[in-house]
């Protein structure tokens, strides 16, 4: 049977694999493995079989995105729908509920979406998603929904953007989202007791969201507002890069996350800071993991940064449990 007769043809542009499939593995206490009724943690990566999306079995689906939150998951098919499993006392499944679920179900309240991104934070989600019946004039929209976000369903979210403003990725930390733009503009919200909102200082409480505009390229200089093509978040950091392949970190620096050798606020960054140990390599992708930060290179080098008491810098025990400054893999 032809794949497009099992999840419906595409016709965004969207680059598709022949074939692609879900593998899951780790803690499984909320269900967000997906395995239903099997608890414990699963050590090997396995499969899910397409019969939990919906798809007859044996059957190949297609995935464009998926993303793990701190005991949630959620998927996004070449179809264009969302799934979501796992915790959700926060209501970050985004079914109107707080009940759990161990199964993937699709997120009703976007099926009238062609959802192509999403990220998932300690207990939200956020996705980048396009109407269906679209006219060409409503580009990529953003739709929040879980732990600060206002709701249990998707509400769609313009923030300190301009509506109908079109945005092109968005990103989860623990307690703050970031989304990017097309312009090149960052908007930040959430809390900010570790300057993860970028916005030069420090506050209690949940804060409204506000476009950064001041990144500081060299410490003598007054910061200046930069184009930015992709940005991270960690679990309360930030990491981003702009238009010429530089990385700005801000944020808690407590295990050299950021990559900076020293801090200008104790142990954080209130402003986004070039990283200068990386200066005259492109950098092409960035991604942020709970307090270490990895980047990959236009050349397709891989630098690693941060904490790394469990391996996760990739750099042998020799280098100790963390690096304050990027290192090569």
């Amino acid at each position: 049977m032809d794949i497009n007769g099992i999840i419906g043809e595409t016709k965004r542009s969207v680059n598709l694999p022949t074939k692609s499939a879900i593998y899951v593995w780790g803690y499984n206490q909320s269900g967000q493995t997906g395995r239903k009724g099997k608890e414990g943690q699963l050590r090997i990566p396995k499969q899910l079989p397409p019969e939990l999306f919906g798809c007859p079995a044996g059957a190949n689906a297609r995935w464009l995105d998926i993303s793990c939150g701190r005991e949630h998951t959620a998927a996004v098919a070449s179809d264009g729908s969302l799934f979501t499993w796992g915790a959700n006392e926060f209501g970050q499944l985004g079914d109107g509920t707080e009940e759990g679920r161990k199964h993937p179900e699709k997120v009703k309240q976007l099926e009238t979406e062609f959802v192509k991104s999403v990220s998932c934070g300690a207990h939200c989600t956020a996705a980048i998603a396009e109407p269906r019946e679209n006219d060409g004039t409503i580009l990529s929209r953003l739709w929040v929904w879980g732990q600060n976000q206002g709701s249990n369903y998707p509400r769609l979210f313009w923030g300190a953007f301009s509506p109908n403003t079109t945005i092109c990725q968005v990103s989860c930390g623990a307690v703050h989202v970031v989304a990017l733009s097309e312009d090149g503009l960052l908007q930040a919200w959430g809390y900010n007791e570790y300057g993860q909102l970028g916005r030069g200082f420090t506050c209690e409480g949940l804060q409204g969201a506000r476009v950064i505009n001041a990144y500081a390229k060299f410490l003598d200089e007054a910061p200046e507002l930069v184009k930015i093509t992709l940005v991270s978040c960690g679990e309360y950091h930030t990491a981003a890069i702009s238009e010429k392949g530089e990385v700005y970190t801000w944020g808690l620096g407590n295990m050299g996350q950021l990559g900076h050798t020293s801090l200008q606020s104790g142990d954080k960054e209130l402003l986004p800071r070039r990283v200068v140990a990386l200066d005259g390599i492109f950098i092409k992708d960035v991604a942020c993991g709970g307090a270490h930060t990895c980047a990959a290179t236009q050349k397709g080098a891989l630098y690693a940064w941060g904490g790394g008491q469990a391996g996760q810098l990739g750099l042998g025990p020799q280098t100790g449990s963390f690096s304050f400054i990027p290192l090569r893999i």
